[in-house]
């Protein structure tokens, strides 16, 4: 079995990777870092991924995560998936492609638990922006919501 934790760079992602990584200790189970990056230069803005005046590249920017990824938990497996462009370019749904895509790696992973770094997930309002509430409702799998960086979190220069 894996733990799955989705990871986009943020604090709470982050977070949610140390968890895994110390829950994989006890669970013996492999760790699988996922970043789904979209084909949207305006979305790779709105994460932090990109400044205003550099041009967008995946690749790049997957190389950049695996390293941060990396910090944290140093034998986890990473995997990018890539989406397409869509003709829409609204930021709901990419949302929902990212979130589609994470349940679908999820389900070829054979996933026990989902690690999942997210201010919105499983509250009563579901955010269009936000990923964590959808993935977090699929019953194939437990999920563990990280809602605030840990103190000592290696993406806040704090360890």
């Amino acid at each position: 079995m894996v733990l799955l934790v989705p990871y986009d760079g943020s604090s709470l992602a982050t977070a949610a990777l140390a968890r895994a990584e110390e829950f994989s200790l006890f669970a013996d189970e492999e760790v699988v870092v996922l970043s789904v990056l979209p084909d949207d230069e305006e979305f790779a803005r709105t994460r932090g991924w990109v400044g205003a005046d550099e041009p967008y590249d995946p690749e790049a920017v997957a190389a950049d995560l695996r390293a941060r990824a990396r910090e944290v938990a140093p034998d986890a497996r990473f995997r990018v998936e890539r989406l397409e462009s869509d003709e829409s370019n609204l930021l709901a749904n990419v949302t929902t492609d990212i979130t589609r895509r994470i349940r679908e790696v999820a389900a070829e992973e054979d996933v026990s638990v989902l690690f999942i770094g997210s201010e919105n997930a499983g509250r009563v309002s579901r955010p269009l922006t936000s990923v964590g509430s959808s993935v977090s409702g699929d019953p194939r799998y437990d999920v563990h919501i990280v809602r605030h960086p840990r103190d000592n979190d290696p993406s806040r220069g704090e360890v």
